[in-house]
């Protein structure tokens, strides 16, 4: 094998690059290694130009091997990887939109990129996959305009920020005051992952500019080896388009696109006004598709048309805004939506609901509570965790008006999901006050802008519907930009429409009114300066407050009550050494407790007892298992039930678990002949615990210290 390594420390840690021959049929290939992780990059372009395609065709996969982790992973019935786990496919997100803004659209060749985990350690495998990704690119001769660096940057068991921390600091988000993923270039940013816990604003810009101090250093290491290794990049010719082409666009759509890309300007609510915006951009797009296909019957692509509208429509949008502060709909650069909410009133069967308009962005959130028991368990390749909140997002053909394959959750709304998740997470209680599974499905019912932010606000009015005693309500919303250079630009509040489309980013920023809890940023151009980043945190802030006013307007705060039809749960607490007793020989006595009630129990090695059931089963179960674990105590006064008669004695049952015996000296006042002459079985006797024996298991039991009169003295 012949093989060249190149060295840089990051995060107190030694990086290392391998080359070798031995992906040798890969246009780029490199292995990166950081710890104990380490992951194969590999990056291919095909030969041929795809005709007819309308889009520039990236693919990015990031790869799990079970063997990564020494583990034989998988069902009893299946070891062989199967589809990618859920944080694979946010992994493949992260490096996607990392690499995508630094291509030319306009290439119509497929390119493919592949990182592979090869070992995981306490490194984390996703910051290394996008470097790898990068290096693979950078060393290939596929035209693209890298290299790029990514961190992971945080502040996790003290007030220091940390580069890349070990997986035990990042693992626990209870833990940690914020989490963030970062991609950029040349000092600009071009990806965030993000998670906090209120963090203000000024703290995360602070953090942004330190992550671009070792992303910087990144993009040296890459471009030092590039240079060495004197990769020639493939020429790809850009389609021209015929002149006749242009001079029939100038003639008879260029007049026209102006009013229909502010067509949605007017004194209607500004609701309808995108929709109307976007209804009359997409009509006039369709007259030109159909002018040109009159024009040239014969030809099969007409890429090169398509780019003139989409690049005209684009242009025109950023002129119109950095230059004339002039949007789609007619809205002020930091102007809302109209907005509407309503927490429940659905249906009495659903444990809380949340229904969130955004002009025309409407999204339905469901809550489902459940037992501990219903916890989601993930076993991945780095560590096995519990989950007890899930948000899951669903984005059917008919919230964009159109027809679609439907049924397989796809990379966006595994990824929105995510998004969401990461910040309700950061405000729920905490297990012991609120011991509930949750899981809240939101349904994307229209979409025009950033259903992801949308199903945020409808999934805090479900969490307070169904009485989720939250620590504050959260609320997202995107931002967009319109960039000429650093010192001329606009922000842009609440992006929809074509501004999603055109805009030169995507940053969606939610918390609540103390700080934020999530970011996720998406660009179209090579980075955003830290500087605009800041602004637009500080922009988002007055939108979200708006939003909060609205959503604490229909409700207040979380109801005081959970639903009736939600099942209940109780906790009580046993000692460690008394689970074994409850849960019986091969589980036999908890089945039984359950069979008899009906109630889930879930114990915790610390002796922590769940109880859930509708109606009064668990009740019937915390009765059962406290009556099970009772330990009694000398003084103790009870009422038990005369089960047995000897000679020297009665034996008194004090719960279905345990008796005690009752020696005929302690049954009354007086001098007893025999045991039967007061005593019956069945008879209920007030009784006083004398002496515990827990070794023998034994308790002498007292019936006239409990009460000297209860039995009559004969006459």
């Amino acid at each position: 094998m012949n093989k060249k390594e190149y060295v840089v420390e990051i995060g107190g840690k030694t990086l290392t690059a391998q080359f070798s021959d031995l992906a040798e049929q890969a246009h780029g290939s490199v292995m990166l290694k950081y710890g104990d992780t380490i992951v194969i990059a590999t990056a291919c372009m095909s030969h041929d130009k795809q005709d007819g395609l309308g889009f520039f065709n990236l693919t990015v996969d990031y790869v799990e091997k079970f063997y990564a982790a020494g583990k034989i992973l998988g069902s009893r019935f299946m070891h062989r990887e199967g589809k990618p786990s859920e944080d694979a496919v946010l992994a493949s997100r992260v490096i996607d939109r990392t690499l995508r803004p630094l291509f030319d659209q306009s290439i119509r060749h497929a390119v493919q990129v592949i990182t592979t985990v090869i070992s995981v350690g306490e490194e984390d495998s996703t910051i290394l996959a996008v470097n790898a990704a990068s290096l693979a690119l950078a060393v290939s001769n596929i035209p693209w305009n890298g290299p790029v660096g990514c961190v992971r940057i945080g502040k996790y068991d003290d007030d220091n920020l940390k580069i890349n921390p070990a997986q035990s600091l990042r693992l626990d988000d209870s833990q940690y005051k914020y989490d963030l993923t970062i991609c950029g270039k040349d000092g600009n940013i071009n990806m965030i992952e993000a998670s906090a816990h209120e963090t203000t604003e000024d703290e995360l810009e602070a953090a942004f500019k330190r992550a671009s101090e070792e992303i910087i250093k990144l993009e040296d290491f890459q471009k030092k080896i590039v240079s060495e290794i004197g990769i020639e990049k493939r020429v790809i010719e850009k389609e021209k388009i015929d002149e006749e082409s242009v001079k029939l666009f100038n003639e008879k759509i260029l007049p026209k696109m102006e009013d229909a890309l502010f067509a949605g300007v007017g004194p209607a609510s500004t609701r309808s006004q995108g929709e109307a915006g976007k209804k009359k951009i997409d009509e006039l797009h369709t007259e030109w598709n159909k002018l040109v296909k009159e024009k040239y019957p014969d030809r099969k692509d007409f890429a090169a048309e398509d780019d003139l509208f989409d690049e005209t429509e684009n242009n025109m949008l950023h002129e119109k805004a950095i230059n004339e502060d002039r949007r789609a709909d007619g809205r002020a650069m930091d102007g809302l939506r109209d907005l509407y909410t309503q927490a429940g009133g659905l249906s009495p069967i659903l444990h809380g609901s949340g229904i969130f308009y955004r002009g025309g962005t409407h999204v339905l959130s469901v809550l489902t509570l459940g037992g501990p028991e219903e916890k989601l368990l993930v076993d991945g390749i780095q560590a096995k965790i519990e989950k007890r909140f899930m948000h899951h997002y669903n984005f059917p053909p008919y919230s964009s008006g159109e027809v679609g394959r439907f049924g397989n959750t796809n990379r966006r709304e595994v990824g929105h999901g995510a998004l969401a998740e990461k910040a309700l997470a950061m405000i729920l209680p905490s297990v012991s006050d609120f011991p509930y599974t949750m899981r809240i499905v939101s349904e994307s019912m229209a979409s025009n802008g950033s259903t992801s932010q949308a199903s945020i606000c409808a999934s805090v009015l479900a969490l307070m519907d169904g009485g989720v005693p939250i620590k504050a309500p959260v609320a997202g919303v995107a931002m967009g930009l319109m960039y000429e250079n650093d010192n001329k630009y606009k922000i842009l509040t609440d992006i929809q429409g074509p501004e999603d489309h055109h805009g030169d980013m995507d940053f969606k920023v939610a918390g609540s009114r103390t700080g934020v809890t999530a970011i996720q940023l998406d660009v179209k151009v090579d980075g955003v300066p830290v500087k605009i980043l800041g602004e637009a945190m500080r922009q988002s802030k007055k939108a979200r407050l708006t939003i909060l006013d609205a959503i604490e307007k229909e409700i207040p705060k979380s109801r005081n009550e959970i639903s009736p039809n939600a099942p209940k749960i109780l906790i009580i607490k046993i000692k460690p050494d008394q689970i074994g007793m409850v849960i019986g020989g091969g589980g036999k006595t908890i089945k039984d407790i359950k069979e008899r009630t009906g109630a889930e129990i879930t114990i915790e090695d610390d002796g922590t007892v769940y109880l859930t059931g509708k109606e009064n089963k668990a009740e019937m179960a915390k009765k059962i298992i406290e009556e099970m674990t009772h330990e009694f105590n000398v003084g103790e006064m009870l009422k038990g039930e005369v089960v047995r008669i000897a000679d020297f004695g009665a034996f008194v049952r004090l719960n279905p678990f345990t008796d005690g015996m009752v020696h005929i000296s302690e049954m009354a006042p007086f001098r007893v002949e025999r045991v039967s002459d007061i005593v019956k079985e069945g008879m209920i006797v007030p009784v006083k615990i004398l002496k515990v024996d827990r070794e023998q298991g034994k308790i002498s039991l007292s019936i006239r210290e409990a009460d000297k009169d209860f039995f009559a003295p004969k006459k």
